[in-house]
């Protein structure tokens, strides 16, 4: 198949760690990657935020990228990017016009209105990886989405031809927009078990126990909780990997308001931030962790923990969105409420002093995560649905 995903805001050349660059990135860079070796041909369609990067980009993963004009080009919020939309799909509508693919894949609601907007007869798959409704209920008046956000998602719903959610949460979000449980399958976020494996470098340690979280510095990440469980575990290190370079960490709003944290909380010194690391350098990080916290208020999903449970380390995590689906409670690791330092501080003092229990919990989610979540079988995965989406197009042609 000629396959072209979308990705508006999420380059897969982006470095990770940014505030608006995470696991969508990491994605949308994999599934185009095993698209590929499965022998179709991928494009994927980002927005150009840099006047220098050249037209389309030809990757060794075998899938190519095409920065679309839309908007100015430069980094923008990609709250801001809504009314850049409809430039990004007058540009998709002439390439798609000349050139057809045999299915679009949008990922983001912002894509998914561009590519349904630019697509005419060709079917469109969406992965929304976040949904308005959810933020909404967790961030209330700090949500920063363009307001009509949930009721385009809910347009979405009814125009494209498929939905590919990332758990089953989204699946029960998505049904109160409207979806028909027909229009819905479940294929989840990967990781590349060939990369992150149990052995491998290690990134220095100190002498204390390491606690280790990986992932962009924004509020609802839930760093804080993590700081303030510190109390909780005195001989234990936090050590903080994302954000801003290295060298600019000291400067970063959200460092100095950690670290502000910690000051109260008497952890100061205990508290490491790292700032952003090379994606090659992040399977050694996770190694050098006696324990990967994911624990953020609401998460549509949440690669770090199939990073530290294919590196073959214990879990903590938050028991909301995807984090319920990945992490298997008390077999790959221990789900704890959002929003609760108290309990996470319990549940990491308990967990730090049985070892037998770490390494249980690191072989489990080893195994947990090369069967289930390796890249290539959420390709193949995904590639079932795209088959599944045309066959049924044929099949409504044939029966008009």
């Amino acid at each position: 198949m000629n396959i072209h995903l979308v990705s508006e805001h999420a380059s897969p050349l982006a470095a990770i760690g940014g505030v608006d660059a995470g696991g969508q990135n990491v994605h949308v860079a994999a599934l185009a990657a095993g698209l590929a070796q499965r022998g179709h041909d991928v494009t994927v369609h980002t927005r150009r935020d840099d006047a220098a990067l050249p037209e389309r980009v030809v990757l060794q993963d075998g899938y190519e990228v095409v920065h679309v004009p839309a908007g100015p080009a430069r980094e923008l919020p990609k709250d801001d990017l809504l009314r850049h939309m409809p430039e990004f799909a007058a540009n998709l509508r002439r390439t798609w016009a000349a050139h057809p693919p045999d299915l679009v894949h949008a990922h983001f609601w912002m894509s998914g209105l561009a590519s349904v907007a630019a697509a005419g007869a060709l079917p469109v798959v969406q992965t929304f990886h976040a949904l308005g409704s959810v933020k909404r209920r967790h961030q209330g008046d700090a949500d920063t989405s363009p307001p009509n956000r949930i009721a385009l998602e809910r347009s979405l719903c009814g125009t494209v031809d498929h939905v590919v959610a990332t758990c089953t949460d989204e699946v029960f979000e998505l049904r109160r927009l409207g979806l028909s449980a027909d229009r819905v399958s479940v294929v989840p976020c990967g990781v590349d078990t060939a990369v992150f494996t149990p052995d491998g470098p290690v990134a220095p340690r100190t002498g204390r126990r390491r606690l280790l979280v990986l992932g962009r510095l924004v509020e609802r990440k839930g760093q804080d909780d993590a700081v303030r469980a510190l109390r909780a575990v005195p001989d234990a290190e936090l050590v903080v990997v994302g954000g801003p370079p290295p060298d600019r960490v000291d400067a970063d709003p959200e460092v100095r308001r950690l670290r502000a944290i910690a000051a109260e909380a008497g952890v100061a010194d205990r508290l490491v931030f790292a700032g952003s690391v090379a994606r090659a350098d992040v399977p050694a990080w996770v190694r050098s962790a006696d324990v990967v916290l994911a624990v953020p208020w609401y998460e549509p999903f949440g690669i770090t923990p199939l990073e530290a449970m294919a590196c073959g380390r214990a879990v903590v995590a938050t028991a909301v969105g995807g984090l319920q689906d990945s992490v298997v409670d008390g077999v790959t690791g221990d789900l704890v409420p959002p929003r609760d330092p108290e309990r996470l501080g319990a549940v990491l003092a308990a967990l730090l002093a049985d070892d037998a229990r770490r390494t249980a919990y690191g072989a489990a989610g080893v195994a947990r995560a090369r069967d289930r979540y390796r890249w290539s079988r959420v390709a193949a995965d995904t590639e079932s649905v795209y088959r599944q989406v045309r066959t049924g197009r044929r099949l409504v042609e044939v029966l008009r």
